[in-house]
């Protein structure tokens, strides 16, 4: 049986993305379309279906690394400012987008807050890890 850790994580990413833009709960927010996703973004993403991407990737995420929380998800999705002549540097992503995700894949019950060892975040739950194992 393969499992997410054998398969290409991009192929999985798309795929799991498609799977997502069938559910009601994971709905692109109407303000998605006009925003940055971080500070060192010159545009907005040009992908009409960059939502459900970011959330398979997150749910990818959640799967790999058992516990995460919204400040590591941030710096898993910065990038590089080019501030001209100055050298580049490194800035997070916003951190809306990952929240408002990561809200609407706890509506849909793939997702759950969790505290272990005293370390707060979220993981799957077993919907979650059951249909990343699917698509897989």
């Amino acid at each position: 049986m393969t499992r997410v850790f054998n398969v290409d994580a991009s192929k999985l990413v798309e795929k799991t993305a498609e799977e997502l833009k069938k559910l009601e709960a994971l709905k692109k927010p109407s303000w998605a379309n006009f925003i940055k996703t971080g500070v060192a973004k010159e545009r907005p993403p040009i992908e009409n279906d960059w939502w459900y991407k970011r959330a398979a990737s997150i749910l990818r995420k959640l799967y790999v690394n058992n516990l995460i929380g919204v400040n590591r998800l941030k710096v898993k999705y910065s990038s590089r400012k080019n501030r001209g002549h100055k050298p580049e540097r490194t800035y997070n992503s916003g951190g809306k987008i990952i929240r408002v995700i990561l809200q609407q894949l706890e509506k849909a019950e793939f997702v759950k807050k969790t505290e272990i060892k005293n370390k707060k975040g979220r993981t799957l739950t077993p919907k979650g890890k059951s249909l990343l194992d699917k698509i897989a």
